[in-house]
């Protein structure tokens, strides 16, 4: 199996912003200890962290997405090709609020030729981002979808 590194974006006091810190929080408790797999809250201060991406050969990803049209809780997996496509390089990114899109932009960067390949990212819609705790019902829903088809990957791979 590949040394994978799990990322969830978020800000937990953002109501259904904080779903990529919420799966990692689901991880913790359901994946088995394992050297190969590295679970990353992200949170808001996520740029720091990119550091922790070094050797790892794969990147799985999970944040929400707003103004999609489509209802709470739509559950969207991105090819690796499409991430390729919307990495970017903004010098003006605010440090304290980085989203998936630019931690591939730097983690690219930051890794140059040991960047991963293998690149999954898990985005959920949402249209509560409001200054309160928790994720609605629906949000909370797919964030469990998504941690258990991480889980079931994870654990494929590693037979």
């Amino acid at each position: 199996m590949k040394k994978t590194a799990i990322l969830g974006f978020g800000n937990p006091v953002r109501s259904d912003d904080g779903v990529g810190c919420y799966v990692i929080e689901l991880l913790q408790a359901n994946l088995s200890d394992s050297e190969l797999i590295t679970l990353l809250d992200m949170g808001t201060s996520a740029f720091e962290v990119l550091f922790q991406l070094q050797g790892h050969e794969r990147i799985i990803l999970v944040d929400a997405v707003v103004n999609t049209g489509e209802p709470d809780g739509t559950l969207y997996k991105l090819p690796a090709a499409e991430t390729e496509a919307a990495i970017q390089d903004d010098p003006m990114v605010f440090l304290h609020a980085l989203k998936w899109d630019q931690a591939l932009s730097y983690a690219k960067k930051i890794l140059q030729d040991n960047y991963p390949t293998d690149i999954q990212v898990f985005l959920i819609a949402v249209s509560n981002t409001k200054l309160e705790i928790g994720l609605s019902e629906a949000v909370q829903a797919a964030a469990q979808k998504v941690a258990t088809l991480i889980q079931q990957e994870m654990e494929i791979l590693a037979h």
